[in-house]
């Protein structure tokens, strides 16, 4: 799956492979489908409707790690995530953290019927 997004003016493109989870894994020494899992209890985020008691429970650290992920999956040419994120003046993650959530809905779901 590969979406591209505008951040800051730029064209962003994100997407997830076979190779998304190893990549993270490599870069952040963390399990991405623990770390997926972990915010999939927190269901579809409402920024909006958020309720306060959830914000305790989210680490936005995963979505940046997880975002820079899948724009590498995308870029193989973009820097470290550090270098990455500081090329950008603004990084609204609210305005397009929806995008991300499908993408990693598609990642672990499974086209087979049961």
């Amino acid at each position: 799956m590969e979406k591209t997004i505008e951040i800051d003016g730029k064209q962003i493109r994100f997407k997830s492979s076979g190779a998304t989870a190893i990549r993270y894994k490599m870069q952040f020494r963390k399990d991405y489908f623990a770390e997926i899992l972990r915010l999939n209890t927190l269901g579809k985020l409402n920024i909006e409707n958020m309720d306060p008691d959830a914000l305790d429970k989210l680490d936005f650290e995963v979505f940046y790690n997880i975002a820079w992920t899948l724009a590498k999956t995308a870029d193989s040419t973009i820097p470290d995530p550090f270098t990455w994120l500081d090329e950008f003046e603004q990084f609204p993650i609210f305005d397009f953290i929806e995008v991300i959530q499908d993408m990693l809905i598609a990642t672990i779901q499974s086209k087979k019927k049961i």
